[in-house]
């Protein structure tokens, strides 16, 4: 008798959704990662980039004190 084929269910690493409950569910090498937490890692990383060039530019000299 011919075995059943048994539905693969994707699910988030980081939240655990589903595929069903995600609107999009992006495969890697044996992980997944939801469109909802892709939007809290740029988030993340959005913040993290802005606080790291506002640290380097506070320091910055304006043009009229070079000279």
């Amino acid at each position: 008798m011919a075995r059943a084929k048994t539905k693969e269910v994707k699910v988030c690493s980081f939240c655990g959704k589903t595929s069903d409950m995600a609107k999009k569910l992006i495969a890697g090498p044996g992980v997944y990662i939801c469109d909802e937490c892709v939007a809290v890692c740029d988030r993340i990383l959005t913040e993290e980039s802005e606080n790291i060039t506002a640290e380097f530019t506070d320091d910055l000299p304006v043009p009229k004190e070079i000279k």
